[in-house]
């Protein structure tokens, strides 16, 4: 079978880290490009990729998508994103990096990307275009909605439930049982002890909240 087109929405660093994995699988992706809305990157080079102009060429192609979209003061931007570009599941690149270990039975929602080191222990549904960066950590029975974003090192405990958008900084950590709301950002470095309600901001060691978040 011939590799699979791909576009990646996005011009930033999470858009090469995605490009580095998906080139570890030249059998199953054909990176075509990058989009993304600022003028200022259209013909740019992104590690060997080309950004071929805005967004709204996803729509003059069938290729696969995936959006490499990730802002801890926006963390539903992921989102809005996808949204805004209207497009059908199908449409949307699941991509794995070969050295992210999954739990078999594990199921990843359409869009959603993890990185090298990601690691799933045991069977979990994960929503789609959720994006899991290096090393990061998802335990048994724990509940992972649409949109969430996990930086480098990031770790649940059993049976945690991150609601949509949530963003989860680097090397934060989740006890077991606890719940992170909707939109909710959980800063670098902290530690959860509790539970944290939508669109809030927590940080610090126990964490405790910080400000009511944008929401966007």
């Amino acid at each position: 079978m011939s590799p699979r087109p791909l576009l990646l929405v996005g011009g930033g660093g999470l858009a090469r880290e995605v490009l580095a994995a998906v080139r570890l699988t030249p059998d199953r992706w054909l990176p075509l490009g990058a989009l993304d809305d600022d003028p200022a990157r259209h013909g740019a080079d992104l590690d060997g990729l080309p950004v071929l102009g805005g967004t709204d060429l996803v729509h003059t192609s069938d290729a696969a998508v995936v959006a490499c979209v990730a802002n801890a003061h926006r963390p539903r931007g992921r989102l809005g994103v996808v949204a805004r570009l209207g497009l059908r599941d199908h449409r949307w690149a699941t991509v794995v990096h070969p050295a992210a270990s999954v739990a078999a039975g594990t199921t990843l929602g359409p869009g959603t990307v993890l990185l090298a080191g990601a690691v799933v222990t045991a069977p979990v549904r994960i929503g789609a275009h959720v994006v899991a960066m290096p090393h990061t950590l998802i335990t048994h029975d724990c509940e992972v909605h649409d949109g969430v974003t996990f930086a480098g090192r990031a770790s649940l405990g059993g049976s945690v439930r991150v609601g949509a958008g949530a963003y989860l900084g680097q090397a934060s950590a989740v006890r077991e049982g606890a719940s992170i709301g909707a939109g909710a950002v959980v800063g670098m470095g902290s530690v959860v002890l509790t539970d944290v309600p939508a669109g809030e901001v927590w940080v610090g060691n126990p964490a405790r909240r910080l400000r009511e978040g944008n929401g966007s």
